[in-house]
């Protein structure tokens, strides 16, 4: 289950890049060190090598993937840009069955309604850790009067958490579009 938390947004910013910066200082280190290594294994000095370069790389973008995926990623110095990447996945997750949520929202099922809340909390959460304020201005109109309809439905409007169980529940109802 994701939940929203409210980062400060410079911190953020400052901590992603620190990261981003890591992680790519490593992959041209490993991509450069095993492209060398493989066209000395393999190449040839009359030939062109550009395929055995390129393997290198690309063995160094696997191992640069895997260091993230397994060593990186529970480190604290990574912690922010995990959390943005979860955030982003939290919200793609809902955008994948957006006509759901929305033919949801209109019959006044409470996961749509809640999901659509969540969504859009997480809309504002990501502009504002990623700088963009007049995107939140301009989602203020929909999330306060969709706030207002779950207020009728006596539906807690603070939706900060991402429960998968709304998201399966909504795929396994029939779609009405279809």
């Amino acid at each position: 289950m994701f939940e929203i938390r409210h980062l400060d947004p410079q911190l953020y910013r400052q901590q992603t890049r620190k990261s981003t910066l890591v992680v790519l200082v490593i992959f041209a280190v490993l991509a450069m060190s095993l492209s060398a290594l493989v066209v000395a294994l393999f190449g040839s000095p009359e030939g062109s090598n550009f395929r055995w370069n390129l393997a290198g790389v690309l063995l160094g973008l696997i191992a640069t993937i895997m260091l993230v995926r397994s060593l990186f990623w529970h480190q604290n110095w990574m912690q922010p840009a995990v959390y943005g990447w979860q955030l982003k996945r939290s919200l793609m997750s809902v955008t994948n069955v957006m006509h759901q949520v929305e033919a949801g929202v209109q019959a006044g099922s409470p996961e749509a309604m809640k999901l659509l809340r969540f969504y859009h909390l997480g809309q504002a959460e990501m502009h504002r850790l990623d700088g963009h304020p007049q995107a939140t201005d301009d989602l203020s109109g929909p999330m306060e009067k969709h706030r207002q309809a779950m207020i009728k439905m006596d539906l807690e409007p603070d939706q900060y958490r991402l429960d998968p169980a709304w998201l399966e529940r909504l795929r396994q109802k029939p779609d009405p579009s279809v």
